[in-house]
């Protein structure tokens, strides 16, 4: 007589299906701590899958910003730098008519006029990292100041012609609706430097030069007159200047921004994918003691028979 087993196809079936079910939950328990995220794909994060979709573009955006807005930031103290150097060089051509007229003697002033505008034309033609001009506005691959001799620059009708940059200057989104213009133009910076330099020159080569050990009537009457023509120059490097300190300013007050932002983004997507370590090792321990249970379980149903139970 044959004893058949007291376990049916049934049983068998449901405490395979829980063999399966214990094992994908280990197996998920053990990718957690892999991978330190809760699943490997939106359907492991269910409901939260559209909420974690948002507050990762939030911040890769947030982070694109603030990307482009280092890049401008570094673009601002380089012109800071530059600007400073030019506005010294304006005070310098002040301080140095203002000493010919007060001496009588324009005989080092020239000297010093060349000197002044050769180390502008470098300042204006200036190149960034990436070798475009500084200066150069939506024309960077030019160079912004097209003259390279005093003579070039006196033969000029007007030192807005001694200048090739283009009319557009650089500007950065710090933000979704806000952008801040961070370049300057070297027209804006240094035209009337250059105007208050080109009218020395050209008086000095006109009729009325050159400038000697002691200046003539006419002489002390012109250079007195562009005293005041060196001031605004000066006044107006200064200008731009300050405008491109605030706009630095701005420029690190978008990065803090965006450093919150980023953070805030960023932990909403960590509350959402990033698992629970201490849990994720508590549910292994327990997954495995599962498994290991089920499997117990499965392997002795199908070794029991009637003989078991008879005495």
């Amino acid at each position: 007589m044959t004893i058949d087993r007291v376990a049916t196809s049934m049983q068998s079936q449901y405490l395979m299906a829980q063999v399966a079910h214990t094992s994908a939950n280990l197996n998920d328990s053990q990718t957690q701590i892999a991978s330190g995220k809760v699943a490997n794909d939106y359907t492991g994060f269910g409901d939260k899958a559209a909420a974690l979709e948002i507050a990762r573009s939030a911040a890769a955006r947030a982070d694109a910003y603030k990307s482009a807005t280092g890049a401008a930031l570094t673009q601002a103290d380089l012109q800071n730098t530059q600007l400073t150097t030019l506005s010294d060089l304006a005070g310098q051509l002040r301080q140095a008519v203002t000493k010919a007229v007060a001496d009588n003697d324009g005989s080092n002033l020239m000297a010093s006029v060349q000197s002044i505008f050769e180390q502008a034309v470098q300042v204006l033609n200036t190149k960034d990292a990436n070798g475009n001009y500084l200066f150069g506005g939506d024309k960077n691959g030019t160079a912004p100041v097209t003259v390279s001799t005093l003579a070039d620059l006196s033969a000029l009708p007007s030192a807005a012609s001694a200048f090739a940059n283009g009319s557009i200057a650089a500007s950065v989104n710090v933000a979704d609706g806000e952008r801040v213009k961070v370049g300057v133009l070297a027209s804006d910076a240094g035209k009337d430097l250059m105007q208050a330099i080109k009218d020395i020159a050209g008086f000095n080569a006109g009729a009325s030069g050159p400038l000697g050990a002691t200046l003539t009537d006419a002489q002390s009457t012109f250079l007195s007159g562009e005293i005041a023509t060196t001031v605004s120059a000066s006044k107006a490097v200064n200008n731009v200047a300050a405008l491109n300190g605030e706009t630095y300013n701005r420029l690190k007050e978008a990065i803090a921004r965006q450093d919150t932002l980023s953070a805030l983004y960023q932990g909403f997507t960590s509350d959402i994918e990033d698992a629970d370590m201490t849990k994720a090792i508590l549910n292994l321990n327990q997954n495995q003691a599962a498994l290991q249970a089920a499997l117990q379980v499965t392997a002795r149903l199908n070794q029991v028979s009637l003989l078991n139970f008879l005495k």
